[in-house]
């Protein structure tokens, strides 16, 4: 596979969860259950047009998300724009929920990473393995191990 192929394939993860939809929704869109799991978020509002941010470290740099809420469909999707301050580049990413009974799946694709810089911090491979330790680990923490509601629980 040649470096712009890859650069260019979205990254698209699925995993099921032992929690209803309605669960899995309120951990993606209430702020203060996703500063548990996800990223410390000042605000966050499931409404297309919402603009929010988070800054993260990493390996000695700090990246400014800016994002902005394109697609909301309750309890089935959510959607948003995911660039950094200072950087080009322009992403989206889509969170889809799938409910089976008490269970849910989610199936989470973050594309348009080839408008990012052509530089390691944005390779597709990191971006692959941040949202699986979110995703795979963290949320899967939070929804099968957090009792609902309880949003002061810490995790880890």
């Amino acid at each position: 596979m040649t470096m712009k192929n890859e650069l260019a394939e979205a990254v698209v993860l699925e995993r099921s969860f032992n929690a209803p939809a309605a669960r899995v929704w309120k951990a993606l869109t209430d702020a203060d259950e996703m500063r548990i799991w996800y990223f410390d978020l000042k605000e966050f509002k499931p409404e297309v047009g919402f603009e929010f941010e988070f800054t993260v470290e990493h390996e000695g740099m700090t990246y400014h998300h800016l994002c902005k809420v394109t697609e909301v469909i309750p309890q089935k999707k959510l959607a948003y724009t995911w660039r950094y301050q200072g950087h080009e580049g322009d992403s989206l990413v889509t969170f889809e929920l799938f409910a089976d009974g008490d269970k849910t799946r989610l199936r989470l694709t973050h594309e348009g990473l080839e408008t990012f810089p052509k530089l390691p911090a944005f390779a597709r491979k990191r971006f692959m393995e941040g949202w699986t330790q979110i995703i795979g680990s963290s949320l899967k923490n939070f929804l099968e191990t957090a009792p609902p509601g309880d949003g002061e629980r810490t995790n880890k």
